[in-house]
């Protein structure tokens, strides 16, 4: 996939104007688009015949809390194409990305080109605010195969000009293996990614690594000086604490530490560090994505901001339609003091209440 049109400024238009988009008017379009009765989205219109009001009259984003929450299961095991509205002509032709999966059957839903577009100039701009230099090469270390962070090689090569060397990792593989307790073979893979990994780092061919918070940990295990060549590193997932980014900060001897957030459905991008890493805030990818934090009992009461409660991710993108969905993390309610930000989240983790499982290498 290729992007001749997204140069770096028409990136920077794009961002600028998400950012200015009054949410208000856009949760209209997009509510009015899935619920229109010719074109609109096959599942939301069954929604609507049961619902006590008409959807169309919604004009506010607050009121998306009248929809009530988003079972993410409904994406375990509806066909993808019921979510796209109609007015995206048929048949569709596209990647259907699959979330995780490692608690259950995987979420699958379908992106079209301009959700494509959407969440990788939002990658872009992360590049480019955090200080990742174009015409650099990368190593993708990250899920592969359906898991959408892969898509991650066009990101740094078509919108910043790089290139991506790029390794095979199955974290479904990994964790089953850890809730088995077959530890020695889930060392065994590890290591196995590792070997990859250090395979292309050999030879300073790589400028940036792409990957995850626990794969970095074990990187600097079995090699930092590996790790300390680097000229920066970005990491995505919800494993990172404080101390370990600080780890990273020192084993990086003055190279850069971007942060993203987000799962399959919706991203945020890392906001400068604060506090010594104390605190590692993050803003949706707007407007198209919006997150609030919420009581852990009562979804629809958003907490003040500094307070700890549960993400809870709204996707309005014009081709997908997810109000309202609990995500499996907690995080602390931030309020950005600089720039045109919507509210997000930081130091984001598992929630309590599942915290115990295997979180396995993502």
């Amino acid at each position: 996939m290729t992007a001749p049109d997204l140069t770096p400024a028409r990136c920077q238009d794009l961002v600028d104007g998400w950012l200015d988009t009054d949410l208000d008017a856009w949760t209209r379009e997009v509510v009015r688009r899935h619920f229109d009765p010719e074109t609109g989205s096959p599942y939301w219109l069954r929604t609507a015949s049961e619902l006590p009001f008409d959807p169309r009259d919604i004009t506010r984003y607050d009121q998306l809390a009248d929809l009530g929450p988003t079972d993410l299961d409904l994406l375990r095991h509806n066909d993808p194409a019921e979510f796209v509205p109609l007015a995206v002509p048929r048949p569709l032709a596209g990647r259907i990305w699959d979330s995780g999966g490692t608690t259950g059957s995987p979420c699958r839903v379908f992106y079209t080109p301009d959700m494509i577009v959407h969440r990788g100039v939002w990658r872009w701009w992360s590049f480019v605010t955090e200080g990742f230099e174009p015409h650099r090469r990368w190593l993708q270390a990250t899920p592969t195969g359906p898991h959408l962070i892969g898509n991650g090689t066009w990101e740094v090569s078509g919108l910043h000009g790089g290139m991506a060397y790029a390794i095979d990792m199955d974290p479904r593989w990994v964790k089953r293996l850890i809730s088995a307790g077959r530890l020695a073979e889930a060392t065994d893979y590890t290591n196995h990614l590792l070997d990859q990994m250090l395979d292309v780092l050999g030879g300073d061919r790589v400028d940036y690594l792409n990957t995850t918070p626990a794969l970095l940990k074990a990187l600097l295990r079995r090699d930092p000086a590996a790790v300390a060549r680097l000229r920066g590193v970005r990491l995505s997932g919800t494993q990172l604490s404080s101390q370990m980014y600080r780890e990273f900060v020192a084993a990086l001897d003055g190279g850069i530490c971007g942060l993203s957030y987000g799962n399959t459905f919706g991203n945020a991008a890392g906001l400068p560090v604060e506090q010594g890493g104390d605190l590692m805030p993050y803003t949706p990818n707007y407007p198209q994505v919006t997150m609030a934090v919420v009581d852990r009992v009562d979804g629809r009461t958003v907490v003040g901001a500094g307070a700890v409660g549960r993400v809870r991710l709204t996707v309005l993108h014009r081709d997908l339609f997810l109000p309202n969905a609990l995500e499996r993390d907690e995080a602390v309610r931030h309020r950005p003091g600089f720039g045109n930000f919507a509210d997000g989240v930081a130091n984001v983790r598992p929630l309590a209440a599942v915290r115990m499982g295997v979180e396995g290498l993502y």
